[in-house]
């Protein structure tokens, strides 16, 4: 891979880099990419979300909450093929737009229960909300979506859960690693 294609070449974080080059390989050749590089937190075990961004714009975002995968690299992997060619909203990733589309990679602590939205900041934390077996996730610190309140109403309407629905909410962290 041109390192200079990559912009910042070594800089890009491992996590991000995996992802480009598993969505890449994937969309190219339809073969699943292998870990080459390795490191304690890509051994680790934890959902992880892999978001595609086209000229700024959400492009796909596909993840999982909870490890379904033996590690954080597999995860990321899993996540970013996902991303690129099974998120409803877009028609597959082309060849002719991975030049164009820019990675983010968050890696999620483990989801933690809360009793009250004042426990929760849209900024620092991620949010699960349930309901039966309906469930509604969003990410922290998206652009756009600046309170509790909207963070709420946006994971209800992912997982079709009314307004006045009881839900458990459910915060998490997340280390994001981007390409710039």
């Amino acid at each position: 891979m041109d390192s200079a294609r990559e912009g910042k070449g070594k800089d890009v974080h491992p996590l991000v880099r995996l992802a480009k080059e598993a969505v890449e390989r994937y969309v190219r050749e339809g073969k699943v990419t292998d870990v080459k590089e390795t490191s304690p937190e890509m051994n680790e075990r934890a959902g992880v979300f892999v978001s595609l961004k086209k000229h700024g714009e959400l492009r796909g975002c596909i993840g999982t909450f909870e490890p379904t995968r033996p590690n954080v690299a597999q995860e990321t992997i899993e996540n970013a093929i996902s991303s690129a060619t099974r998120d409803p909203r877009f028609p597959p990733v082309d060849v002719s737009e991975l030049d164009q589309l820019r990675y983010s990679v968050d890696v999620l602590t483990p989801l933690e229960p809360v009793e009250s939205e004042h426990q929760l900041d849209p900024k620092r934390y991620g949010i699960l909300v349930e309901s039966g077996q309906r469930r509604g996730l969003l990410l922290p610190d998206l652009e756009g979506v600046d309170t509790v309140e909207e963070q709420i109403a946006i994971c209800r309407r992912k997982a079709g859960i009314s307004p006045h629905e009881p839900v458990k909410l459910y915060r998490f962290e997340v280390k994001r690693y981007s390409q710039e």
